[in-house]
């Protein structure tokens, strides 16, 4: 969205660096952070989903690879269904987190 009206205020500085430290935790600039409470809107933080979504990411390799080799009939394929559907449910969990953010 286009931003097209500029709007300064005055605050203290404490409440400057509380601001700050909160938009920066949240990984926002400060006019999102700023914008994004005043209208009401979620902001989620959660410690480590980067950790999360790369182990994810490599399970997902993992599940390709071994995928690849079922089908280049190098191994015996595993029933991987319980893992397939546990896997898209952490994923499934993890993108919704990350979505309402």
């Amino acid at each position: 969205m286009r931003k097209e009206k500029m709007f300064a205020m005055r605050m203290s500085l404490p409440d400057y660096e509380r601001i700050r430290r909160k938009a920066e935790q949240a990984d926002m600039s400060m006019t999102g952070f700023l914008t994004s409470s005043a209208l009401g809107k979620s902001i989620v933080v959660v410690d480590g989903l980067d950790k999360a979504t790369a182990e994810l990411k490599a399970i997902g390799r993992n599940l390709n690879q071994i995928t690849t080799l079922c089908n280049m009939g190098k191994i015996r394929c595993p029933d991987l269904n319980k893992v397939q559907q546990g896997f898209g449910a952490v994923f499934d969990s993890l993108y919704d987190l990350m979505d309402r953010g």
